[in-house]
C-alpha cells in the first residue's frame, strides 16, 4: 500500500521509497526511513497536500509524492 492511501487518525510504518535523486533525499532527510512510523493527521480542503506526523514532526506532503512511500498498516 502507498502512504496516500492512508486513511486520516491511521497509523502505518514506512517500508520502501520509490523515487531517486533529490526527492529520494529530501524525504530521507525529512526522516521518511524504513521502519518510522507515520500518522495521517489531516488534509487540506482540496484533499492535497495531507498532513502527516513523523517522528513528532508535522510534514505536509503532496499526493504525488506520497504515492511514491511504500508502507504498511499498523
Amino acid at each position: 500500500m502507498t502512504l496516500d492511501k492512508l486513511n486520516i487518525d491511521e497509523t502505518a510504518t514506512i517500508l520502501a521509497l520509490n523515487c531517486k535523486g533529490d526527492l529520494r533525499r529530501r524525504l530521507l532527510d525529512l526522516g521518511l526511513v524504513y521502519g518510522t512510523n507515520i500518522k495521517a493527521i489531516f488534509k487540506s480542503p482540496m484533499g492535497n497536500p495531507i498532513a502527516y506526523e513523523v517522528r513528532g514532526t508535522t510534514l505536509a506532503l503532496r499526493n504525488e509524492d506520497s504515492k511514491l512511500i511504500n508502507i504498511s498498516c499498523n
